[in-house]
C-alpha cells in the first residue's frame, strides 16, 4: 500500500496511527502542502480534491478522506478494532471523531488560514481564528467524554476518537491554546502517547519532517 501525506497534516497523522495499530506497512509518499505539491497534476489525477491523505491499496484502489480510510482499514483488518461493536457506543465514537475531523479541523486548516491571509487579515488575527476554532471543538469534546472511564476517550483501548484527538491537540498547541481546561482530553492523550503506534506516527518521526 501507498500513503500519500504530509508530516504535519492532521488527517494524515490519523491514518498513520491507524496503520500502526493494525501493524500494516505502507510506502509513505510526501506532498509538501506549503509548497503546493498537492496541486500538481499528477497528484490531482489520484485525488481530485488535492488533499492528503490518499491511500492506494495493494491492488491500486484509491481511497480518500481520513475517516473513510480508517473505517476501511478497520473493516478489512479488524484487529485491533477501532470502533466498538455496540451500535450506540459506535455512534458515540463516530460523533466525537466527526466533531474534530469534520467541524473543528477544517475550519483551521492550511487552506482556510491561507484564504484569511488573502482577504487581508493580519497574522495575529489568523492565529486567533485558528485558536478559537480549536477551543470550540475541544470544549465540546471534553464534555462528550467527561463521564467516560478511560484512560482513552472511550475506555481501555484506543478508538477512532483517539486517532482524531491526538493530532487535534497538536494543532491546538501550535496555535497557542491553553489546554489546561481539558483534563479529560489530556488524560486520553497521555494514554495514547504511551502507545508505540501513536508515538511512531508523530509528525516529528516522519521522513519528511522539517
Amino acid at each position: 500500500m501507498k500513503l500519500h501525506g504530509y508530516f504535519r497534516s492532521s488527517a494524515s497523522y490519523r491514518v498513520r496511527i491507524a496503520l500502526n495499530l493494525k501493524g500494516l506497512r505502507v510506502d509513505h509518499l510526501a506532498h509538501h502542502l506549503r509548497k503546493g505539491e498537492q496541486c500538481a497534476p499528477a497528484y490531482l489525477a489520484i485525488n481530485p480534491q488535492g488533499l492528503v491523505p490518499t491511500l492506494e491499496d495493494d491492488v491500486g484502489a484509491v481511497l480518500t478522506q481520513s475517516l473513510a480510510i480508517i473505517e476501511w482499514l478497520d473493516e478489512t483488518h479488524p484487529e485491533p478494532p477501532l470502533l466498538p461493536k455496540d451500535p450506540l457506543r459506535r455512534a458515540k465514537v463516530r460523533a466525537f471523531a466527526m466533531a474534530l475531523a469534520c467541524d473543528t479541523h477544517p475550519v483551521q486548516n492550511l487552506k482556510v488560514l491561507a484564504r484569511l491571509r488573502e482577504l487581508g487579515l493580519p497574522e495575529e488575527k489568523v492565529t486567533a481564528w485558528a485558536a478559537w476554532a480549536n477551543r470550540e471543538g475541544l470544549s465540546a469534546c471534553e464534555t462528550l467524554i467527561a463521564n467516560e472511564p478511560g484512560p482513552f476517550c472511550f475506555g481501555p483501548a484506543p478508538t477512532m476518537a483517539d486517532l482524531c484527538l491526538v493530532p487535534q491537540l497538536a494543532n491546538a498547541r501550535r496555535f497557542g491554546v491553553d489546554l489546561a481546561a481539558y483534563p479529560r482530553l489530556l488524560k486520553a492523550e497521555a494514554a495514547a502517547k504511551s502507545n508505540k503506534a501513536f508515538a511512531d506516527a508523530a509528525p516529528d518521526r516522519q521522513p519528511d519532517a522539517e
